[in-house]
């Protein structure tokens, strides 16, 4: 029974030291990095039905985004996560077809 109690305590006194944050880490991006892995200029916003559709700078030149509908400028610089990609994807509600665009939940518009 001693040897119970004696493994908890140290069971609690690991947790503990588990949870105390460690000094020597790294600090957080800076604030205008964003919170997702992706950043872009604003090109071109369109707004439809339920979606905003933004064409964004990149790295591999501009690429058309669809988002749950937002209030996004254009010449904005975003953040953005990774999505769904579709290729010859036709939008009813813009009458359009896109080579390429990548569907996502949300974008971060940074300051």
């Amino acid at each position: 029974m001693k040897t119970i109690f004696t493994l908890l305590a140290l069971l609690a006194f690991a947790g503990t030291a588990v949870a105390a944050p460690d000094s020597t880490a790294p600090a957080g991006k800076p604030a205008s990095a964003g919170k997702y892995p992706n950043t872009g200029k604003v090109l071109q916003v369109m707004d439809a039905s339920i979606y905003t559709y933004m064409q964004v700078t990149s790295d591999k030149g501009p690429v058309w985004l669809a988002a749950s509908k937002t209030n996004v400028p254009k010449g904005a610089t975003i953040s953005y996560p990774n999505g769904a990609v579709m290729a010859n994807f036709h939008s009813k509600s813009m009458n359009r077809t896109f080579d390429r665009i990548i569907f996502l939940d949300k974008v971060e518009v940074l300051k």
